[in-house]
């Protein structure tokens, strides 16, 4: 385990470099310039689309659940843990990181989904099938298609990584440390869970998304309203901190070992495309599945996962762990948040784990489809069977693992599925300016987007 630890560690480091960075904020802003910033001026219009009706369109599910779906695999442990962790090691200028991976992901997020659904196809079972995969494929031709075999084979294995034993391990380490259930009991539980919700393929999973989310979302955000009420006071020095951290090193104080600029910068960007997965091509797989008549319609609707999920939810976390004080106390990972909410909140601790199993939960579900249509599209719908019971089969085992290692290799996958997308939505670019300014001209709201 050592020597693979090492050479995670190593492969990491490259991955996660300066190359990378660039290309995650560099695509996401390049987007955000070429859509005029329409993502942040049309955020409105996103949260109207989302609750209007329209004339019903091909997809299998409805606009709502499939950025339910969305969300519930992107709001899991990566605003839980992941804010804390991104803290612990960057400082509280990794928030501001954080916050500027969000803007520029919103345009990542909705181009994403734009492409997933103009170039969807249908499966032999009927069903509407996307992502980057199938947008490189029909998009940018055959002498591309060894990239969208890459984005599926890496998004097939970070799967387990990303969106299953990390959860699990998440799930199982903070019940255990608050209720003393036994890691084993704990992977067991979620074992049958998602494997009872997993038979009823992408409409369960977009039900139990539907409901879920929105409720636990609204819960944890109440709690975090009363933490940081709590301590109003406080809060603009904790922005202030925030700030200063984001462009100059922290010095060691407490049990927080002291962090320079390009730590806040690094774990900033990589925990924030851990929690909202802009730029990885994971969201747009469910969003291809939609019921919708027009790719640019979904687009604004995929938009806000980004801005929930990270301006929202991990804003939450983070402004508790740093307005409270919390984050000088040594502790990291999902323990930081919980001792946050717990010096403010009675039994604060006991809502961060109720909320972490339930994002977790939510989470493993929606990336058991992404992994699955990843596993489809390199090996036919034959594969779909077997693909789901390795997936419940690996919970108990993330269960009980090393959460280092299981963290290490999470990040690093997050990395290799995101290039072969940030290649493909470089290139196809000029499709999705395309179809937005065909859309607003046809809407009659603006000749630009």
């Amino acid at each position: 385990m050592e020597w693979l630890t090492n050479a995670l560690t190593s492969i990491n480091g490259v991955v996660w470099g300066v190359p990378m960075l660039l290309g995650i904020l560099g695509v996401g802003l390049y987007l955000q310039l070429g859509l005029v910033f329409m993502p942040i001026r049309k955020l409105g219009t996103g949260f109207k689309l989302l609750f209007t009706k329209t004339a019903a369109g091909k997809g299998e599910i409805s606009p709502f659940n499939a950025l339910m779906t969305s969300l519930a695999a992107t709001i899991g442990t990566g605003n839980i843990a992941g804010v804390a962790t991104a803290i612990f090691l960057g400082g509280p200028g990794a928030l501001f990181w954080m916050w500027m991976t969000a803007l520029v992901g919103m345009a990542t997020k909705y181009a994403e989904a734009v492409c997933a659904v103009n170039f969807r196809e249908t499966d032999q079972k009927g069903n509407h099938v996307g992502g980057p995969m199938y947008y490189i494929k029909n998009g940018l031709g055959p002498k591309w298609a060894w990239l969208g075999v890459a984005f599926a084979l890496f998004g097939g294995i970070a799967g387990f990584g990303i969106g299953n034993t990390v959860q699990a391990n998440s799930v199982a380490d903070v019940l255990n440390t608050s209720f003393g259930v036994s890691h084993t009991i704990t992977g067991l539980v979620m074992m049958v869970l998602v494997g009872l919700v997993l038979i009823g393929g992408i409409r369960w999973i977009s039900e139990v998304a539907g409901k879920l989310v929105p409720l636990m979302t609204v819960a944890y955000f109440v709690a975090g309203i009363v933490v940081l009420a709590m301590n109003a006071p406080a809060l603009p020095a904790a922005f202030g901190t925030i700030f200063e951290h984001a462009f100059t090193p922290v010095a060691a104080q407490g049990g927080f070992a002291g962090a320079a600029v390009w730590m806040a910068i690094r774990f900033g960007v990589a925990r924030g495309v851990f929690s909202n997965e802009a730029g990885l091509g994971s969201a747009p797989i469910a969003h291809a599945a939609a019921k919708t008549d027009s790719p640019v319609r979904q687009g604004l609707i995929a938009m806000l996962g980004t801005f929930i999920d990270t301006i929202i939810v991990c804003s939450i976390t983070g402004l508790a762990i740093v307005v409270t004080g919390s984050w000088t106390s040594g502790e990291t990972g999902a323990s930081l948040t919980a001792l946050a909410f717990s010096t403010s909140v009675p039994g604060g601790e006991y809502v961060v784990s109720l909320a972490l199993a339930v994002f977790a939960f939510t989470t493993i579900l929606g990336w058991s489809f992404y992994g699955e249509k990843c596993v489809q599209f390199l090996f036919g719908i034959k594969a779909i069977v077997p693909f789901r019971i390795a997936w419940v089969l690996a919970l108990p085992i993330g269960a009980t693992q090393s959460l280092e290692f299981i963290w290490l290799l999470a990040d690093t996958l997050n990395a290799l599925m995101a290039i072969p997308n940030l290649i493909a939505l470089a290139l196809l670019s000029p499709v999705v300016f395309r179809l937005t300014k065909e859309y607003f001209a046809k809407q009659g709201l603006n000749t630009k987007p």
